[in-house]
Order: structure tokens, then C-alpha cells, then sequence
């Protein structure tokens, strides 16, 4: 496996990656999701002179090591931005041959305490990968009522125990405020029957806040539209998902343009259906050596579609 060795992080399934996208030296590539940029430089390795790699963050420390590290090379565009905004950016307008999304938190944010992500290390409780957009989880917790914080969890975390936990954040504040990780991780810990389960009490609960203070399943939904769109015919997508929500939308997204709806008996008229992406083999998972080295791979999920030409109308 390949490591970044300025910060020894580990871009996961990255040879999967690199195959999927089937890189091509003169061709314009886009990582919508920088990170460390573990995948980018192995696809910049890839790249002759007349290609382009454009990389996006919503995260401004992922933007500071990007313009450190690739803002000197002429093939490079950087922009910050969440990668749902990715039409709109001026570069991606020619066309694309492949975009990579590596969803979820990345493992720099987990390890910095005080990005408020992990209930491991105590920090402000914040959570957002742009600290400079809409609410912090703090902020949320303290006026949110306990239906809206239980649907959140139920929707975001599949937590059985969501009302319990959001009857306990709405009675702890009026005490005291929720401003750390810790003191949520706690909390949630605190009201948790005992069970069997060996994640954290407070796992589920912290995956669904994040996910719904980034906005991140709609992030999804408009990004994979919007890969489709700038994709040029036989440009790959490849997408990296971490837990069963985001691969459902991949999934679902992919077979949407690639397979033709079940037949409608009570339809009139067969509607015609062009495929416009065709999936490239399966759902991938991480090898045993891979989950050996680097746990976070053993939740990743990665799955490739290319895009379609269009077909002469008849």
C-alpha cells in the first residue's frame, strides 16, 4: 500500500482507486475530496504534461497542505468548495475523465481533537468540516428540540435508543451547556443500556450529528449528479464510502442510470430507457492486508461506473 509520507496518511484501496479511474496522461481529473492527498498524488504520478488534476476541500487545513505540496505545478487547480458545487466551478467546464469522492471524515480531522469529531479526544464539540459554515454541533444541540435531535439520530445513525438520548442532551443543557466532546460522549454513554455491542455507546450518535451538520448525504446526491454531468463519455466515477447510507445513494445512483426500471404493467406505453453509466464490476472491499495495516478500511466501500457515449438517435 501506498503512504503519504508527509503525513502518514493512508489513502485507502488506493490501487483500487487508481485502477478504477483508469488514468490517462493527457487527461483531467478531479478529487473532490483532497484530504491528504494520498489518491491525488498517485494520479498526478500518472499524469504527462498535458493533464490536469483539480482538487477540491470543504476543509480549509486539506486546502493549506494542497497549496503546499501540488500549488506549484502548472497541471494543478485547487479550489475549496464542498464537491456538490463542482459544475459550478469554471475549471471543470471542458469536461472530466474521471472524479473520485472519498466520503466520511477523513483520519487528520479524527486525530486533531479540536475539530470536535471524535469522541476519543476530547475537544470543542464543533464537527464541521468547514469551520466557517453554518452551525457547529454545539450550536445545534442547544436549540434544537429533543424530536428534531432524535430524528436526526434515528435518520443519520440507525440509534435505536435515539429518543432516550435526545430526551437526555434537551434535560442536560437547561443545566449546563453541551460544548465538548467528551461531555456528550459521556451523557450518551450515561443513558445507554448495557449491551453486547463493542463500539462506543456514543459511535452511532456522533456518525448521524456530523453527517447532518455537513449535510452530507445531500452533499452526495448533488455531487454524483454533478460528476455525471461534467463527465466526458467513457470518463470513470469512483466513490469511497465508509457506512451503508452513502453506499445505498452510490449504489441506487449508479443502477438509476445504468439499468432500465422494473417494468410497469399499468403503464400504457413502454417508457424508453438509454443507459447513460455502466457499473465496473462490484461493490470492492479493502484486502486483508489492507484492514490489517489501516483499520479504517475495513467499512470502505468502493464502486466505479463509466460513463456511457450517447447513442445516434434512431
Amino acid at each position: 500500500m501506498e503512504r503519504n509520507a508527509t503525513s502518514g496518511h493512508l489513502p485507502v484501496m488506493y490501487r483500487q482507486v487508481l485502477d478504477g479511474l483508469r488514468v490517462g496522461g493527457s487527461g483531467t481529473y478531479l478529487d473532490g475530496t483532497f484530504g491528504r492527498g494520498g489518491h491525488a498524488r498517485g494520479v498526478l504520478d500518472q499524469l504527462g504534461p498535458g493533464g490536469r488534476l483539480l482538487l477540491m476541500d470543504k476543509d480549509p487545513d486539506a486546502i493549506a497542505v494542497a497549496e503546499r505540496e501540488f500549488g506549484s505545478d502548472p497541471r494543478v487547480s485547487i479550489f475549496r468548495g464542498s464537491f456538490a458545487d463542482l459544475a459550478g466551478w469554471d475549471a471543470t467546464a471542458a469536461g472530466l475523465d474521471g472524479v473520485l469522492f472519498d466520503l466520511g471524515v477523513s483520519s487528520p480531522q479524527l486525530d486533531v481533537a479540536e475539530r470536535g469529531f471524535s469522541f476519543g479526544k476530547d475537544g470543542p464539540l464543533d464537527m464541521r468540516m468547514d469551520p466557517d459554515s453554518g452551525p457547529s454541533a454545539a450550536e445545534w444541540l442547544a436549540t434544537a428540540d429533543d424530536r428534531e435531535i432524535a430524528d436526526v439520530l434515528w435518520t443519520y445513525g440507525e440509534e435505536r435508543q435515539s429518543r432516550r438520548i435526545a430526551r437526555a442532551i434537551v434535560a442536560r443543557r437547561e443545566e449546563q451547556p453541551l460544548t465538548r466532546t467528551a461531555q456528550l460522549a459521556e451523557l450518551i454513554a450515561s443513558v445507554m443500556p448495557r449491551g453486547k455491542d463493542k463500539i462506543h455507546p456514543a459511535t452511532r450518535s456522533f456518525q448521524a450529528i456530523r453527517i447532518f451538520i455537513n449535510r452530507e448525504l445531500a452533499d452526495l446526491e448533488t455531487g454524483l449528479d454533478a460528476a455525471l454531468e461534467r463527465l466526458v463519455p467513457g470518463g470513470r466515477l469512483a466513490v469511497i464510502s465508509f457506512h451503508s447510507l452513502e453506499d445505498r445513494i452510490v449504489k441506487q445512483f449508479i443502477n438509476r442510470h445504468a439499468k432500465a426500471p422494473p417494468a410497469n404493467r399499468r403503464m400504457p406505453v413502454e417508457v424508453e430507457f438509454t443507459p447513460v453509466l455502466q457499473a465496473i464490476g462490484g461493490a470492492q472491499k479493502a484486502d486483508d492486508d489492507e484492514t490489517a495495516s489501516n483499520p479504517r478500511a475495513r467499512s470502505a466501500v468502493l464502486r466505479v461506473a463509466e460513463k456511457l457515449p450517447l447513442r445516434d438517435a434512431a
